[in-house]
């Protein structure tokens, strides 16, 4: 799950994430990708560039508790 605000300044950018997805695929380069979508505060941008879901890895140990 893709935070809903920039850890630093707050911002909310989880609306922003389908697109910026969307537009890798399209094959823009992440820096083209965040300033189409007016991302412009390093922390913000930090927050897409560094984003790894970890829903599936999770997943595996879903019935290994207790």
């Amino acid at each position: 799950m893709f935070p809903i605000r920039c850890f630093t300044c707050g911002a909310v950018i989880a609306h922003k994430w389908e697109e910026y997805q969307d537009k890798i695929k399209a094959g823009k380069t992440p820096k083209d990708a965040l300033d189409e979508l007016g991302i412009t505060r390093y922390c913000c941008r930090r927050m897409f560039l560094t984003y790894k879901s970890v829903i599936k890895e999770f997943s595996r140990f879903q019935g290994a508790v207790g």
